[in-house]
Parts: structure tokens; sequence; C-alpha cells
């Protein structure tokens, strides 16, 4: 049964409608990885062939981690409980992983957990409001196979930031990538034969079939808060009570001779 929906995301990716989304994916990886540097980027779950979204990596190592072996998986561990230190990582990118999870804020969760402050968060989404969503809907009332393959939900661009909010990420940009239905397109051609790359702009994935959310992890700065002096108490010593009953002898009195 596995072999069988392995198979099937093969055949779609090979096909002329998942051809276009690995193109366009690619391309804008690109244009998002130019400005992520560090040590260390992490790709978590898979989505199409082999490692093509880590091939514009300006990171000196890319590690590509999933639920299952693979190809060009290098670490297989749970996606809710990566085997990695906590701020260890300086970028993780998620190509559809949210759709594809069981609980995806349970793996944003832990990629908060593991980033390093002010490290960069990438999310691959397809959006639910344009015409892949009302494919996808489609093939759920009639019981077909999902759209796109083993998808189990599609998470609007709203929905993501709310939860960034709540994870204390800072969106930094959002770039719209696909057109509104789901369609093939041929890519335009240059004159010597070569593909038009697409130019990429940051913009709101509304009017768009899917989108690249970047975040930042934001730093907590601790505010040291001086402890308060005590005042000094005050002992108040009662004065001496001046004598005032009669035939009380002062000091330094002298007694009268007979």
């Amino acid at each position: 049964m596995q072999s069988t929906r392995d198979n099937a995301v093969t055949e779609w990716f090979d096909g002329p409608l998942g051809s276009r989304v690995l193109r366009e994916e690619t391309s804008l990886a690109r244009v998002a990885l130019d400005d992520v540097f560090g040590f260390e980027l992490l790709q978590v779950g898979i989505w199409g062939p082999t490692r093509h979204l880590l091939d514009g990596a300006r990171t000196q190592h890319t590690t590509l981690l999933a639920p299952a072996m693979g190809p060009g998986v290098s670490l297989c561990a749970p996606l809710a409980s990566m085997p990695f230190a906590s701020d260890s990582i300086d970028a993780i990118l998620l190509p559809h992983t949210l759709e594809l999870a069981e609980d995806p804020y349970a793996v944003l969760r832990e990629a908060e957990r593991v980033l390093v402050a002010e490290g960069c968060l990438m999310i691959y989404g397809f959006n639910p409001f344009s015409g892949w969503g009302a494919r996808r809907l489609f093939a759920r009332h009639f019981r077909r196979p999902a759209f796109p393959p083993q998808t189990r939900r599609m998470l609007s661009e709203t929905r993501l930031r709310d939860w960034m909010a709540l994870l204390d990420f800072e969106v930094a940009d959002v770039y719209g990538y696909l057109g509104t239905l789901p369609m093939t397109r041929r890519p335009k051609k240059l004159a010597d034969g070569s593909v038009r790359q697409t130019e990429y702009r940051p913009r709101r994935a509304l009017a768009a079939g899917a989108y690249l959310l970047k975040a930042r992890k934001r730093v907590q700065t601790l505010t040291l808060v001086r402890p308060r002096r005590r005042a000094s108490r005050l002992v108040l010593v009662p004065a001496a009570e001046a004598a005032t009953k009669s035939g009380t002898n002062q000091v330094g009195s002298t007694k009268n001779g007979p």
C-alpha cells in the first residue's frame, strides 16, 4: 500500500502540474536563501525528489530530516521531537511539511525550540482560498486521492501568521507564487533556448496559488531589575520622664546643717 502511494506521488511530480510546482519552488528557494547564512540549514520533511530545494543554500552544512528514510534523507527522526539541542540550528525549511504532518503546530513548536535567536524559518504552503484549495475540496467531496498528493490540509497565510505570533516569530517576507488556478504552464524560454527565471518579490499570498512565508525567531532580552534598597529603620527611644514627686533628691544637692 505504501509503495502504491509513493508511486502516485512520484507520478504527480513527474507530471506537468507537479513539475511546475517543483520548478517554481526551486527558483524561489534560491531567492529566499540568498541572505540566510550560518553553519546549519535543516530541511524538515520530504517534498519532491532528493534535495532540490537545498541547492541554493549558503550555509556551511545542510541536513534533510524526515520521519522515514527516503532519497537524500540525512537523518531519520520524528518531526515533533527532533534530535537537536535547543538553540542549535541557524535556519529551518518546511516544504509543505505542515500540510503533511499529523500535528502541524507541534512541528512548529519543535522548530522554534531548536532555532537559534534570530534564526530563519521558511514555510512553503498552498493557499486554501485559491483554485488549488477548490481542487482539493473537489477531490475530498468525490473521494478522490488527496490533492496535492499526501496532503492532509491547507493552511492559510493568516492562520500561519497567528501561529507565528504565538511562538514569538516575526514575519519578514511572504512570497506568492503559482497562479490561482492549478493549470500547467510552459516555462518561458529566451532566444538562446534557456528557461527564463521568474522574478519573485515579497507580496501577500491572497492572489496566488501558494506562498513561501519567511520569519525570524525573536530575541527576548532580559531587563535587569535592581532590588529596592530597604530604608533603614529608625529606632525611637522615649525620653526620660522628669521627676515630679516631691522629696526626690536631685543629683548634686547638699543637706543643710542643723
